[in-house]
């Protein structure tokens, strides 16, 4: 099936006959009328299957063809970019705001990176877990743009992927405020859009490139 015969959207699934869609959750929060939303539509249309998924979003899979559209207009959410090369999701652990381990608001800084980057075109997906303590609970350190809450400050690492060829990112710096890391993760994401090529991931870009030459472009 064409590109352009898919729905909005929506993902081909292995059946080449069904769809899944993935509505946009920032950072796993939901709230109970998105939750009564899902529901709905999940019982409305018979919905097979309703999957959490490592971005910390619920995937609606199985959807005809003709129910995509339908299924949208009733959840009234918005798209999860799931499958374009740009980034497509920021997961973040509850950090201050109820964890007792928490040392930086990670969902507040998660958020924020959400709004800012989700959807920004780049040459291959692009994943983004913010963790409020060392114990990286969002698994920053196997994601392509990653940031740490220490007592200090924020560290932000990048290059991480938690594929079948995994990578353990490298430190980009540390002891940053807020401000000083969402400016350095823009920065990152403007040198790893001009400098991978297209569909390398930035793990593999940073094992070409090395991390002092980004450090170089971007500190």
């Amino acid at each position: 099936m064409a590109e352009s015969d898919t729905p909005k959207g929506a993902i081909l699934q292995r059946d080449k006959k069904t769809y899944a869609i993935v509505p946009r959750t920032p950072v796993g929060l939901v709230t109970p009328d998105v939750l009564e939303a899902l529901a709905r539509v999940g019982r409305k249309f018979e919905i097979p299957i309703m999957k959490i998924t490592s971005g910390q979003r619920i995937a609606l899979v199985g959807l005809g063809k003709e129910q995509v559209d339908e299924v949208w207009e009733d959840l009234k959410m918005e798209i999860g970019p799931a499958v374009g090369l740009c980034v497509h999701y920021v997961q973040a652990c509850p950090g201050t705001e109820v964890c007792k381990l928490g040392v930086r608001d990670s969902l507040g800084l998660g958020l924020e990176l959400e709004e800012m980057f989700v959807g920004k075109e780049l040459p291959a997906k692009l994943k983004v877990g913010v963790s409020g303590c060392p114990m990286c609970c969002a698994e920053s350190y196997v994601r392509d743009v990653g940031l740490i809450g220490k007592p200090k400050g924020w560290t932000v690492v990048v290059g991480g992927n938690a594929s079948g060829r995994p990578r353990i990112a490298d430190e980009l710096a540390q002891d940053l405020t807020r401000d000083e890391a969402r400016e350095l993760v823009s920065r990152f994401l403007d040198y790893y859009r001009d400098t991978a090529g297209k569909r390398t991931r930035s793990a593999r870009m940073l094992s070409k490139v090395g991390i002092e030459a980004v450090k170089k472009a971007v500190l």
